[in-house]
C-alpha cells in the first residue's frame, strides 16, 4: 500500500497549509482528500508537490507492506 504519510510530515514540519496549497498552488481539495485517505493520486499531483516543496517523491509517499 502507497502511503502519504511522509507528505503530511513534510507540511506540519514546513508550516504550509492546506488553504496555501489549495489557494496559491492550485492543488485541489479532492486531492488532498485523496492524500489524506492514502487513495490513489495522479503521478501529476505528486510532481506539484515536489515542486512545491524543492523535494523527492520519497518525501511525498512510501510504500507499506502488510506482511505478518
Amino acid at each position: 500500500m502507497i502511503s502519504y504519510s511522509p507528505f503530511w510530515r513534510l507540511l506540519s514540519a514546513t508550516k504550509v497549509t492546506q488553504y496555501h496549497l489549495i489557494h496559491h498552488h492550485k492543488i485541489s481539495a479532492s486531492q488532498l482528500h485523496r492524500l489524506r485517505k492514502n487513495l490513489p493520486v495522479s503521478t501529476e499531483t505528486i510532481h506539484e508537490i515536489c515542486k512545491i516543496f524543492g523535494c523527492g517523491v520519497s518525501d511525498v509517499m512510501e510504500y507499506v507492506s502488510y506482511l505478518p
